[in-house]
């Protein structure tokens, strides 16, 4: 599975920005798509989930603010970013696996990431 992020800049804090990650290449009946975050020194952390069937998860730090989906016609998964707070300033990678991910965010976990995109809040 080849996965490539776009969408990436700076953006004002309270403005809103969209992630695109193009997915090509699955083998796979059903795959799970999931967002990550890394800011330097810290760990990757996952941000949201989508499931085949649509079922969406968020950690708390983004919800509310952010919204997962995907078209799956154009085989593309997006992070609309609403209202981003300077803590959400990181590179953001695109994950997926076979089958069940929603609410796993263990990057371990995954198969498959894309190369990332950076997203600055000031």
């Amino acid at each position: 599975v080849q996965l490539v992020e776009s969408g990436g800049g700076s953006v004002q804090a309270g403005g809103s920005l969209r992630l695109s990650c193009a997915a090509s290449g699955s083998p796979y009946r059903n795959i799970c798509l999931a967002w990550f975050r890394q800011s330097p020194g810290k760990d990757r952390e996952g941000v949201a989930t989508i499931a085949s069937n649509g079922g969406t998860s968020y950690v708390d730090a983004v919800k509310g603010r952010f919204t997962i989906s995907q078209d799956n016609a154009k085989n593309t998964l997006y992070l609309q970013m609403n209202r981003p707070k300077p803590e959400d300033t990181a590179m953001y990678y695109c994950a997926a696996k076979p089958e069940y991910c929603l609410g796993l965010y263990r990057s371990n976990a995954y198969n498959y990431w894309g190369q990332g995109t950076q997203v600055t809040v000031s």
